[in-house]
């Protein structure tokens, strides 16, 4: 007796959960029409790798990606950070309206690598997904003995 007691309170609960404010019901579909009505930046880059060649160790290079915002509303990006103290993005700190485009400085300072070197770039924003990839490589000839 009490599992159908609390089949029902189950049911009703359930039911509430699906009612708008007015109490009519729901539908799934006019759910899925506010989300697909949120106006987002969105990231488009030319290209989100770059293959630098080969350098000599102690070299330092740098490279610009470049992107648009294709979204509907300002892109914020909030942080950009790199895998390691060797590569340093710099970007923009003001907002990028929709149909404006930006660009990413990432700096390499090759000193003490050597081999294939990559590192990738991690992009915050108010974007979805919030975190956007970029990546740089590069060969690393070591310096010929002197």
């Amino acid at each position: 007796m009490k599992s159908i007691f609390y089949l029902t309170i189950a049911l009703f609960v359930f039911a509430g959960c699906n009612k708008s404010k007015d109490g009519s019901a729901l539908e799934a579909s006019t759910i899925e029409k506010s989300e697909s009505n949120v106006k987002e930046p969105k990231f488009n880059f030319n290209e989100t790798a770059w293959d630098f060649g080969k350098i000599t160790e102690g070299d330092r290079v740098e490279h610009t990606f470049k992107f648009k915002n294709v979204g509907e509303s300002d892109l914020i990006i909030s942080n950009c950070s790199a895998s390691c103290g060797c590569t340093i993005p710099n970007w923009p700190k003001e907002p990028i309206a929709p149909g404006e485009s930006g660009t990413i400085k990432v700096e390499f300072n090759s000193a003490g690598k050597s081999d294939l070197v990559t590192k990738d770039v991690t992009i915050l924003a108010n974007t979805n997904p919030v975190k956007t990839m970029l990546q740089i490589k590069v060969f690393v000839e070591k310096q010929p003995a002197k």
